[in-house]
């Protein structure tokens, strides 16, 4: 929140009061008697130095606020107690000004219901005592003016602190958003030269012979079909060892599918890196008909799942990829996830 200084508010809230009690020690030759006066300053001094206690909260707690309050309400009192108020009583009447200043203060520090009604009583007992002219005469309005503006500063400053906050908000989501949109870009990128890596030379082959290619050309375009499919499904499941590893168990007839559901995002390079090496071994010289290689949710223990399947002897079955209830799990590995160092 955006605030007026700190320092600041307490060192002139402390002056104005320190000033106002001054005026009131230099007048105590007026009042009849000066008993109910020095009352009137030490509660409205000890009220003083609560509200501007310097380790208290920003808003003043409710407590205070009443007890503030109630001073307002004791302070002129027993001041007028002691003054005629047909005289001119000079400087006997800084209690008016110092239900001003305690009433900014509870209305700076948010709790501006308390500084209006500390306020309009002193208005309605200023006019009860000494009638409505005394409003003007003993500077009752002026208070009133300091209340209303330190409710409009206040609720100016607080208003800017939200919409800074809004404003800081909105940046972080913007970077962030800016963020992403890169690592989104960078990683198509990757994936886009891996892609074009794997499979110009074949396609520039297509090309140069029209198409024409034999039988064995045609089962290598399959597998590198099933390669760039990986680079889309495995993402970080891939490495060189792993695609290398794929690539040599699709040529000895295994059917692989790799699937990264964001499992292992959060893993490290040299985490991945472990992990990775784990599933190049399991997949090296595999036998199985088909292989399924799996991330796990986070909350897992287990990082990836590695599942082979012996196929049943119907070739149709074989032929379309489906699993049919004569299907044998052949191979079940959980591969861990590492536990970061602490």
């Amino acid at each position: 929140m955006i605030t007026l200084p700190r320092f600041l508010f307490l060192g002139l809230g402390a002056l104005f009061s320190a000033y106002h009690l001054f005026l009131g020690l230099s007048s105590l030759s007026i009042p009849d008697n000066p008993a109910p006066a020095i009352a009137a300053m030490i509660i409205y001094a000890v009220a003083t130095v609560i509200s501007l206690w310097p380790t208290s909260p920003t808003k003043m707690p409710l407590w205070l606020a009443a007890f503030d309050l109630a001073v307002c309400v004791a302070i002129p009192i027993l001041v007028t107690s002691q003054l005629d108020p047909t005289k001119d009583n000079g400087y006997a009447t800084w209690y008016v000004a110092a239900v001003g200043t305690l009433m900014t203060i509870a209305a700076v520090r948010r709790q501006q219901f308390a500084a209006w009604v500390g306020v309009g009583y002193l208005a309605v007992q200023t006019v009860v005592w000494a009638g409505v002219p005394a409003l003007a005469g003993l500077g009752v309005i002026g208070s009133v003016v300091w209340v209303g503006v330190a409710v409009v500063i206040s609720g100016s400053l607080a208003k800017a602190g939200r919409d800074a906050l809004q404003f800081a908000r909105a940046e972080r989501e913007a970077t962030e958003w800016q963020a992403a949109q890169e690592a989104h870009v960078m990683e198509r990128q990757m994936r886009l030269r891996q892609t074009y890596r794997v499979s110009a030379p074949m396609l520039a082959e297509i090309v140069r012979r029209g198409g024409d290619l034999t039988e064995a050309e045609r089962r290598e375009c399959r597998y590198l079909e099933g390669a760039i499919r990986d680079e889309i499904r495995g993402r970080r499941l891939l490495n060189e060892d792993v695609r290398r590893q794929v690539m040599d168990a699709r040529r000895r007839g295994v059917v692989v599918s790799l699937l990264d559901e964001g499992g292992i995002d959060d893993l490290d390079d040299r985490s991945l890196g472990v992990v990775l090496k784990r599933l190049a071994d399991a997949i090296r010289g595999t036998t199985t008909d088909k292989l399924i290689v799996r991330t796990v949710p986070r909350s897992s223990k287990t990082a990836v799942t590695v599942v082979g399947l012996r196929m049943s002897d119907d070739g149709n079955a074989n032929a379309l990829g489906a699993d049919t209830e004569d299907d044998e799990v052949d191979l079940w590995l959980e591969i861990p996830r590492p536990v970061r160092d602490a």
